[in-house]
């Protein structure tokens, strides 16, 4: 019998997550039965923290239920002929150590994975965030060579790929990241233009020194005052992704405007918000897209790893504080 470690929501987040809003506990789960039902044990070895997780718990959770989220795990034991002890895959498990799972769930790591490459870019990379800048980029945004695209967060895990697939793709690059090291970094993976929003006078000059002409696309990770001012700066017919709203996430009173109609209509801009799996059935596309990109080196990839699954709650608060520089990572 094996003891699985779970982390649950003890307490709804009030405002910013505090650590006392989590309680760590201690599972026995049963023996793999013999025969009757296709059964796997499974043991987390890398676990992701991201910003999605903040809404969702509000929407979706209860609490004391087990704290949502993937992993990628190892098959400790199997009597499912379709998974091998020792194999890896992504789950969407929760914040667990140790879990059982009828293999439904699972998705193993693609066949041509390097060893080279750490398969915790299955969380990241090559995972979930990086399916998330491909699709929103090139399916929302419908970018075309030769455009201008501005992202914001853009040293995280999905802003930080939606640049570089955005240079791969013959674009302009501006980004913007809320310290210097990270826009040092941003500028290092091929930004053209990068500056820290926190540190700048004002945020509408910013945007126009980094492109005077405007931009045809804006993929927006923040939402909020950034969002204000950013789509006074679109050009006609620009088109914005809405792919999360982290400035927004843990306030206690909603933000009032400005509002977006007027600069929308007289740009006649597109504005869509996205959620990654619209494009389920195109996943095996877009990561064999990105492992090739990423084995040839034309997409670099940068993780914060925490060690310990006792600090997965640090881990995620540090995340929604900006704290990590790429995909935020935690290693069991």
């Amino acid at each position: 019998m094996v003891t699985a470690k779970v982390w649950v929501l003890k307490k709804h987040f009030e405002g910013f997550p505090k650590t006392s809003d989590f309680d760590l506990k201690k599972i026995e789960l049963p023996n793999l039965k013999d025969g009757g039902e296709w059964k796997l044990l499974l043991e987390s070895v890398f676990l992701s923290v991201d910003p999605y997780m903040r809404p969702y718990s509000q929407r979706d959770m209860k609490e004391g239920d087990i704290m949502i989220g993937t992993q990628v795990a190892r098959i400790v034991e199997s009597n499912n002929p379709a998974f091998t002890v020792g194999a890896f895959v992504v789950a969407r498990s929760g914040w667990r150590t140790h879990f059982i799972s009828d293999g439904k769930d699972l998705q193993l790591l693609p066949s041509s994975w390097p060893e080279s490459l750490p398969k915790s870019l299955a969380l990241g990379t090559v995972g979930m965030p990086g399916l998330t800048a491909y699709f929103g980029l090139l399916e929302v945004c419908k970018m075309k060579l030769g455009e201008t695209v501005l992202v914001n967060a853009a040293a995280g895990a999905v802003g930080s790929v939606v640049g570089q697939l955005a240079k791969i793709g013959g674009c302009k690059v501006v980004g913007c990241a809320g310290s210097d090291y990270k826009v040092a970094y941003l500028k290092k993976i091929g930004f053209d233009e990068a500056f820290n929003y926190k540190t700048v006078v004002s945020l509408d000059e910013a945007l126009r020194k980094a492109s005077p002409d405007g931009y045809d696309c804006f993929f927006d990770n923040v939402g909020g005052e950034f969002t204000s001012i950013a789509i006074n700066h679109m050009k006609k017919y620009g088109r914005i992704a809405v792919c999360g709203a982290i400035s927004q996430y843990n306030d206690t009173v909603p933000q009032k405007g400005p509002y977006v109609q007027v600069p929308m209509i007289f740009k006649e801009l597109r504005m869509e918000g996205f959620i990654v799996t619209r494009w389920n059935n195109r996943w095996e596309e877009g990561l064999k897209a990105l492992l090739k990109w990423v084995v040839e080196g034309k997409v670099k990839c940068h993780e914060q790893v925490t060690e310990g699954f006792e600090n997965m709650p640090m881990a995620f608060i540090g995340m929604l504080k900006g704290e990590n520089l790429g995909k935020a990572i935690v290693k069991v």
